[in-house]
């Protein structure tokens, strides 16, 4: 899977049962093997998805984890372990929509992610600057200091997900070139901080769709993306999908 290319679905606060069923299944008929596809539902329709599917290579995931290590009185948490226990195998940590309302910062998110590694869970590490500090020419400096979660851990592969702000429900994509730049710029930096020979996956989100997925992951640094919208809709994601598998 980490020489594959990947496509992740975030759900965000979406999805009922029925809507659910109906739109796993149709992923399921892709029946993808030359592509690592994963599903991030909300927390109550992680046992469903992972039950719809079951014995395929789709993996079911979640969009955030807990901050605490261990079982506890700690109302409304889901720790990485329940995750896992619920055939949970990825996380997203760190989205943009979780440091703006909910005020997650370095400490947090490190918390989290160790948390993941523990429980074996793959922890999708999303970093991304706002529209200005791109226009303050900060992205660089926002994006690293973001990226120093990864500081002292020993591991040898890590999935990042490049999401600018800017472009996260908007309908606006960051042009090829910005992405391949900041691509660039982050697989430098990871690999500063962890061994030489390390497997990195890097994402791109931001307003991702069946139109501009292939122009998107034929870009240079870029190994996958992460997405949204597009993701709730069948007939979009699963031409998403058999588009991915073409490359």
């Amino acid at each position: 899977m980490w020489q594959k290319k990947w496509i992740l679905c975030n759900w965000k606060m979406n999805g009922s049962i029925a809507k659910n069923f109906q739109l796993l299944s149709a992923v399921k008929q892709t029946q993808p093997t030359a592509t690592y596809i994963g599903i991030a539902s909300p927390y109550p329709y992680l046992l469903q998805t992972s039950e719809i599917l079951r014995d395929t290579q789709i993996a079911s995931g979640t969009q955030d984890c807990s901050r605490f290590k261990t079982a506890g009185a700690y109302s409304g948490e889901v720790s990485a372990q329940m995750i896992a226990d619920c055939g949970g195998t990825f996380t997203l940590i760190g989205h943009s929509e979780r440091r703006n309302y909910f005020s997650e910062n370095n400490e947090t998110l490190r918390c989290k992610l160790e948390n993941a590694l523990n429980a074996s869970i793959i922890p999708v590490l999303c970093v991304g600057e706002t529209l200005n500090e791109r226009e303050n020419n900060q992205a660089e400096n926002v994006i690293s200091s973001q990226l120093e979660i990864l500081k002292g851990l020993n591991i040898s592969q890590i999935a990042i997900a490049y999401e600018p702000v800017w472009a996260i429900g908007t309908g606006v994509t960051a042009s090829t070139s910005q992405i391949e730049t900041i691509h660039k710029f982050i697989y430098n930096e990871v690999l500063s901080m962890l061994c030489k020979d390390a497997n990195i996956r890097l994402l791109y989100g931001g307003s991702v769709s069946a139109k501009n997925v292939q122009e998107i992951l034929t870009t240079q640094y870029v190994d996958g993306a992460l997405v949204g919208g597009a993701s709730l809709k069948a007939d979009e994601i699963t031409d998403m999908i058999v588009s991915i598998e073409k490359l």
